[in-house]
């Protein structure tokens, strides 16, 4: 029987093996595909895209080949939950099978992300790596190591320019499940997560983990058991 594809999209900063812990937890019948964005990992020598639209067609290029051939959902976290909200709208826009599911996780609803005040791009070096310090997702090694901040400084710079200047267009509502997962002590009202309510028609599955914004490098076995158990309705279904 075929797996189900599940598409991992990354972080701000991250890259394809962000969610290597992901993968030593996966069930039988799910195949992670991670994306990468451009201008680190695999994908080092091209230049960084600081469009939000560029960047959502070089994600849809990455898939386009696989969308009609196996069932697939998507996933992402953080900037990557918004990239993979809006490359569904880009399948759906491509009349594309769409996903199964979509699995987003420390992010608020777009509408929110689109009003926020805060650009931590514009910011200067010193305050910009106390940004980065206080979002608990990077090691002290990089952090306190000059060459390492020098290389992923500008990759962090234009991920936040995508998100930060992201502007929400109100579309029809969605006919797909998602589930939302963040963290107790991130830095996000609760309406503001609510808002992914508005773009589906079914039901969000609202979930909540200990910890900070990266609470996923803590939870990867129970992230990866959440996303299996809802999936695993519909493989039992292609099986029938």
């Amino acid at each position: 029987m075929e797996k189900i594809n599940l598409f991992c999209l990354p972080f701000a900063g991250g890259s394809k093996y962000s969610y290597r812990l992901y993968e030593e937890h996966l069930p039988s019948f799910l195949n992670i595909i991670p994306l990468e964005y451009p201008g680190r990992g695999t994908r080092m020598g091209e230049p960084l895209k600081e469009d939000v639209n560029q960047l959502v067609n070089d994600l849809y290029l990455q898939i386009a080949d696989k969308l009609d051939r196996s069932a697939y959902a998507i996933y992402g976290h953080s900037m990557g939950g918004l990239m993979s909200y809006l490359l569904t709208r880009k399948i759906l826009e491509k009349r594309r099978t769409p996903p199964l599911h979509l699995f987003i996780t420390g992010t608020s609803g777009p509408g929110a992300l689109s009003r926020t005040e805060k650009k931590r791009h514009l910011l200067d070096k010193r305050s910009f790596i106390e940004e980065i310090r206080n979002l608990n997702g990077s090691p002290d090694e990089i952090l306190q190591n000059d060459e390492l901040l020098d290389f992923i400084e500008p990759i962090l710079r234009a991920d936040f320019k995508v998100s930060e200047n992201y502007a929400h267009a109100s579309n029809s509502p969605l006919n797909i499940p998602i589930t939302v997962i963040t963290g107790t002590r991130e830095e996000m009202k609760p309406e503001d997560i609510q808002l992914w309510q508005k773009e589906t028609i079914v039901p969000v599955d609202f979930r909540r983990m200990p910890g900070h914004h990266f609470f996923i490098f803590k939870y990867p076995y129970e992230i990866v058991g959440i996303i299996a158990k809802k999936l695993l309705v519909h493989h039992k279904s292609y099986q029938l």
